[in-house]
């Protein structure tokens, strides 16, 4: 189990030194899939993508194109949706992924 939670900190945190690099403009950075996959599947997360981060992945969304982009306002609608079925919470935690999402669905839409 420990060995799984340090993989799953690893892959984040290769994640974000993807997307640093990114937002950096390093002279070396090339598109990874599976990191962009990882940021997409974890961006509404905040203790996988600390506040700190979520601007330069906004900005790294800007570029997102066709089945991507597609994909994520898709997903971002569905969970938007499925929050608002919820119903308003007072868990800080769902708050602020909502605002996430509200972000993205900005950005993207």
């Amino acid at each position: 189990m420990a060995q799984s939670s340090l993989a799953r900190r690893s892959g984040a945190q290769l994640a974000l030194d993807y997307l640093c690099g990114w937002a950096q403009k390093r002279e070396n950075w090339r598109f990874q899939k599976t990191r962009q996959t990882w940021l997409l599947l974890h961006m509404y997360d905040c203790d996988e993508v600390p506040d700190e981060h979520f601007p330069a992945l906004l900005a790294y969304l800007e570029g997102l194109r066709g089945r991507a982009r597609e994909l994520t306002v898709q997903k971002a609608e569905a969970l938007m949706r499925e929050l608002d079925e919820e119903g308003p919470g007072a868990d800080p935690r769902l708050l602020e992924k909502t605002q996430r999402i509200r972000q993205v669905l900005q950005l993207l839409s």
